[in-house]
């Protein structure tokens, strides 16, 4: 029988590994240097920091994979025999690597450390699949282009071989993140961990004739957008239940390191919840939509994991690089769950909605700080008070003040206070809500 699916998170940073982690994740990824492909998040690591998340995951029975997934030149081998002994020390759960020189290395640095093929490495089928398991790799994390039927077709061949998927996130324009054009225009190379998102633009298109040197731009068609390379994002929440029921896929991956606190803790609880409802027998698809939808994003694709490339039409955004979700992050409550910071202009006499960690609760109270209630299932916070741990009241706070804000009562550890994206957006004096602001 089928072990319960893994539900795996990305980590940015200390504080977001504890949040994915509260918020449903069985386990993480994430780095520390440049031999991670995310330069940015892995700078937000030291080996201090990193080392005390994997204690305070294993505390937690659960696990630290640790991204090791660029390609290296000659020049940095030694670096990369010295960066995979350091990371041995700490104990991970495994060694997430692309380059087969680099899984040859690990298996000879730290034999104890389960290697993870990265999805760098691009593999498709049973053939490659073989290849990588004979030289020790225990689990693939498989293309972004494959498709169920050939996850299933390696794990016939291989039964042994665990086998990882990208369920949500973002989608590289390039096949499996092979992207030159970052590096082309910008000097920064995707492959080693510095992407420049270039993706990401809006383009012009010219013609040029070089015998009369005359150029002309050529109009784009009116609703189409000039975004187009811009991928959308990935969401396979609807499609839970079919990828669990297929038995082959061991591991669900949630994309996003460089991505926010909120990101982190509200899409791994909703594949946290759509995972335990399958096995409850309670799925229900829009439910966890629901959810995903107050994220920013790029528009929403489930991608190739069920239909082929060729049979979609609706991967590309070609009109905005990326929009708003249907709410926005009011604050985030501190570690110590008595004080919150602003992530967006609070006032006096707002309501808020509490977004709670996995398995947490929250009691009903009415003080001088504020009133919690329960309302159709979801808990409200309403303020009466805004006042700083040193003594300074408020009559609003901005996003960007760095003081820690008295709560009412003491709440869950990374607790997230929301509102709706209108009320939001009324309180910046925005009037369009379409796409994020310049």
């Amino acid at each position: 029988m089928q072990t319960k699916v893994e539900l795996l998170a990305p980590a940015g940073n200390l504080e977001k590994l504890k949040i994915a982690l509260g918020y449903g994740a069985d386990a993480v990824y994430g780095g520390v240097s440049s031999f991670s492909l995310r330069i940015r998040s892995g700078k937000e690591f030291d080996m201090e920091s990193f080392k005390d998340g994997i204690d305070y995951a294993h505390s937690l029975g659960k696990k630290v994979y640790v991204t090791i997934n660029s390609f290296p030149f000659n020049s940095q081998i030694k670096l990369y025999e010295r960066h995979i002994a350091q990371m041995s020390e700490l104990a991970p759960d495994a060694l997430i690597v692309a380059s087969p020189g680099i899984v040859k290395m690990a298996h000879t640095i730290a034999p104890n450390i389960p290697i993870h093929l990265s999805t760098q490495a691009n593999v498709m089928n049973s053939l490659d699949a073989q290849v990588y398991y004979d030289m020790g790799v225990k689990r693939i994390i498989a293309a972004r282009e494959i498709s169920l039927k050939d996850c299933e077709a390696i794990k016939t061949a291989i039964p042994e071989l665990e086998i990882e998927v990208f369920v949500h996130g973002s989608m590289c324009f390039a096949y499996s993140g092979r992207c030159l054009i970052s590096a082309l225009q910008m000097g920064r190379v995707p492959n080693r961990g510095s992407c420049a998102n270039d993706c990401r633009f809006p383009y012009e298109i010219f013609a040029h004739n070089p015998e009369t040197n005359t150029t002309f731009r050529l109009d784009e068609e009116e609703g189409v957008g000039t975004y187009i390379m811009n991928a959308k994002d990935m969401n396979m929440a609807s499609h839970i239940d079919e990828i669990i029921k297929s038995g082959v896929i061991d591991s669900l991956k949630i994309e996003g390191r460089t991505k926010s606190p909120y990101y982190a803790g509200v899409v791994t609880k909703a594949y946290r919840h759509a995972i335990d409802d399958y096995y409850a027998n309670d799925f229900v698809a829009q439910r966890y939509q629901d959810e995903l939808n107050t994220t920013q994003n790029r528009g929403f694709t489930d991608a190739y994991l069920i239909s082929r490339p060729f049979e979609r039409n609706d991967t590309q955004s070609h009109d905005f690089t990326i929009q708003y979700g249907s709410h926005q992050v009011a604050a985030l409550v501190n570690l110590d769950g008595k004080t919150w910071k602003c992530k967006d202009k609070t006032s006096i006499g707002d309501k808020l909605e509490i977004v709670l960690p996995v398995g947490a609760t929250v009691e009903e109270i009415d003080n001088e700080y504020g009133t919690i209630t329960l309302e159709n299932g979801s808990y409200w916070l309403t303020i009466k008070k805004i006042i700083s741990t040193g003594g300074r009241e408020f009559d609003s706070i901005h996003s960007g003040d760095e003081r820690d804000i008295v709560l009412p009562t003491t709440l869950p550890s990374y607790a997230i206070l929301r509102r709706g994206i209108d009320e939001a957006l009324l309180n910046k004096g925005l009037e369009e809500i379409g796409g994020c602001p310049s």
